[in-house]
């Protein structure tokens, strides 16, 4: 299950691939439609997605593919590429450099590297399992909290919650300082950064969530699910990112509390 220094030149080229097909499209004439679960698509997400699934193709045959746009190629290696190219395409059609294009390896399930990469502002985290995560090439590193009622806490929006798990986030929320909304997978950057200490979220997909495990750990943070259990290939989206793993236990106490 180990990530190469050629998965890692890979995936560096994907992301500058990916950032070099959307660029174009931002703040100009992106093509919008929308997909048949009414979110948005445009010819930036089809054209990054293409591009990184190209050299994917090129340099590992036998690697899996899982992309948003395209779907699923399968593999024989026990290894895929997990894309985003977008994620936060309506930050993108907005106009709001807060999106980013994510990358992820998982292995036999794993999440082992990700990037998250945001490619008008051109920052870039990249972070493996067991190595430190890095932020434009140099280490990022997550604050400490002491006290979650200090806490900076963001969710893209709460409309993407159910009722059970709205009940439960607000229950978190009247529990730390503040609350920011928007954002995406921007957010978990910033919380790799030591600039937010929280993120909560919900009916995300492994494209979504993949890239982000490795980064935000490899900076000292914890990812893992509302009952605590590790993100894997087969975890069904409900998502914590905690900055100091101190907190984790209290967050996923708040997120107990579901209602009825």
């Amino acid at each position: 299950m180990r990530v190469t220094d050629t998965d890692l030149a890979l995936a560096a080229a994907l992301a500058d691939a990916a950032g070099a097909a959307i660029r174009p499209y931002y703040r100009a004439d992106h093509g919008l439609e929308a997909k048949d679960d009414a979110s948005p698509v445009t010819l930036a997400d089809r054209a990054a997605e293409a591009a990184m699934r190209a050299l994917i193709e090129r340099a590992f045959p036998a690697d899996a593919i899982i992309g948003e746009e395209y779907g699923t190629k399968e593999g024989t290696s026990g290894r895929a590429w997990v894309l985003d190219p977008i994620d936060g395409t309506r930050a993108f059609i907005s106009g709001r450099p807060i999106f980013g294009t994510l990358i992820a390896l998982v292995i036999e399930g794993w999440p082992m590297m990700g990037v998250i990469d945001q490619p008008i502002l051109r920052e870039r985290w990249t972070g493996v399992m067991g190595k430190p995560t890095l932020f434009n090439g140099k280490p990022a590193a997550t604050r400490r909290c002491a006290d979650l009622g200090k806490a900076l806490l963001a969710t893209t929006s709460p409309a993407l919650f159910d009722d059970s798990q709205l009940h439960a986030f607000e229950h978190l929320d009247g529990a730390v300082m503040s609350t920011v909304l928007g954002g995406d997978c921007y957010n978990y950057g910033c919380v790799a950064s030591g600039w937010l200490d929280v993120v909560v979220e919900a009916q995300l997909k492994l494209h979504d969530f993949a890239a982000l495990v490795p980064v935000v750990e490899g900076a000292g943070g914890r990812m893992c699910d509302w009952q605590g259990d590790p993100l894997t290939a087969d975890s069904v989206g409900e998502v914590v990112a905690a900055g100091d793993p101190a907190r984790i236990e209290e967050i996923l106490e708040a997120l107990a509390c579901r209602g009825h």
